[in-house]
């Protein structure tokens, strides 16, 4: 089969950091998270995916989502290290967070797939995962947070 030059549903669908974000957090195997790379940086947005797992009853889980994200962006190149930079994925990586663990028992485990994505002015975070208080309970979950830089 021919390749064809018509954009695909995924590569139409990202239009904007927030959907590319979303889209490589919802990636569930290497092989998708590299063609949503692709597709994203085709669009001219970078993109790092990490992964942070834990129980929310830990007092420095929510500061490890935070360390996480901070460090593979500066890892990355995704950001600079500037105060204004900074400044803006901790923002955006607290919504996603308010998003995501908005009625989240104490005690839950958490295993999320976290992907950042960045734009000339605007820079997404996306978290995507499971939690659960038993592990026969897993039920899926999703943030997203968006700032400008």
């Amino acid at each position: 089969m021919a390749a064809s030059t018509v954009p695909g549903f995924l590569e139409s669908s990202i239009v904007s950091p927030g959907t590319a974000a979303m889209m490589l957090a919802l990636t569930q195997t290497i092989y998708d998270e590299d063609l949503a790379k692709k597709l994203v940086a085709k669009k001219g947005v970078k993109a790092v995916v990490t992964e942070v797992g834990g129980k929310t009853s830990f007092d420095d889980f929510n500061e490890r989502i935070n360390r996480a994200v901070i460090g593979a962006c500066l890892n990355s190149g995704i950001i600079e290290k500037k105060s204004n930079d900074i400044h803006a994925v901790i923002h955006a990586t607290e919504e996603a967070k308010r998003g995501l663990l908005v009625s989240v028992s104490t005690s839950a485990s958490l295993a999320l797939k976290i992907a950042v994505s960045r734009n000339e002015h605007w820079i997404a975070v996306a978290l995507f995962g499971k939690s659960a208080l038993h592990y026969m309970t897993n039920h899926e979950r999703a943030g997203l947070g968006i700032m400008h830089i």
